[in-house]
């Protein structure tokens, strides 16, 4: 990548800090209501160890979320396309994850799967879910018509026509869905922490925002979010490096 790509956004974030700085300041804006970005700083060297375990804490379930996301989506949309039947079936069920509110369904993990990492690594997997579907399934049936009857031509088995056809067209599509799913599971694992992922010693990013706003530290709960956003950034970077070094050589779109 070229410096001018790492100069752009980091220029920015510089200039935005400064005036964010300089407006609090100069406006004498109250603490807990805006911070500056000085103070929110100096939350963060405060309780870097929570923040730290929060973040570790978050980023496994989120992983947890994550993975199972991409198996159990990539796995609904293969079978929801064998048929046009079974895709009719199925897809009112693919809708339903995307439309069903974490919060109201995180008190039912919490019976299913305890407190703690089951039942946001539930709520997790409940928001990253459907872009993997729906993305995984648009790949597998973007086949081009005649690479289909080619194959039928000469006479491929279901799993060869799979392999060799359906899978690279589905790829980078799939690749697409995970990237937005990367961030999404970070999103589900935080609002999970909300309902249900107190654990003593452990927590969240979820449960610091949490316990940081009831006790006006407003501070600390721009840190966390802070903390938030760098795991999702640096999940989506992951997955965005592994698409590259998966299709970057055969697939254009993906260099």
């Amino acid at each position: 990548m070229k410096p001018a790509a790492w100069l752009a956004p980091i220029g920015l974030l510089v200039a935005v800090m400064l005036a964010w700085q300089l407006i609090v300041t100069g406006l004498d804006v109250p603490k807990f209501l805006v911070p500056a970005p000085t103070d929110v700083f100096a939350a963060a060297v405060q309780h870097g160890g929570a923040l730290l375990t929060g973040t570790r804490t978050t980023a496994l379930e989120s992983l947890a979320g994550f993975a199972s996301s991409a198996v159990i989506g990539t796995a609904f949309a293969f079978v929801m396309t064998r048929s046009r039947l079974l895709e009719q079936s199925l897809v009112p069920y693919a809708m339903f994850l995307q439309t069903v509110p974490v919060v109201a369904v995180a008190p039912l993990f919490v019976l299913w799967f305890d407190v703690g990492f089951g039942s946001v690594a539930a709520s997790s997997f409940i928001v990253a879910v459907f872009p993997v579907i729906n993305a995984a399934a648009a790949g597998l049936r973007a086949v081009e018509p005649d690479h289909r009857a080619l194959f039928v031509l000469y006479k491929a088995s279901r799993w060869q026509t799979f392999w060799r056809l359906e899978a690279p067209s589905a790829a980078p599509y799939l690749a697409s869905g995970l990237r937005s799913a990367s961030g999404l599971a970070v999103i589900g694992a935080v609002v999970g922490e909300f309902v249900s992922g107190y654990t003593e010693g452990n927590a969240g990013l979820g449960t610091i925002l949490l316990s940081a706003n009831r006790q006006m530290q407003t501070s600390l709960m721009f840190a966390a979010v802070l903390c938030c956003s760098l795991t999702g950034l640096a999940m989506f970077g992951a997955v965005s490096l592994g698409a590259r070094a998966f299709l970057g050589r055969w697939h254009a779109a993906a260099r």
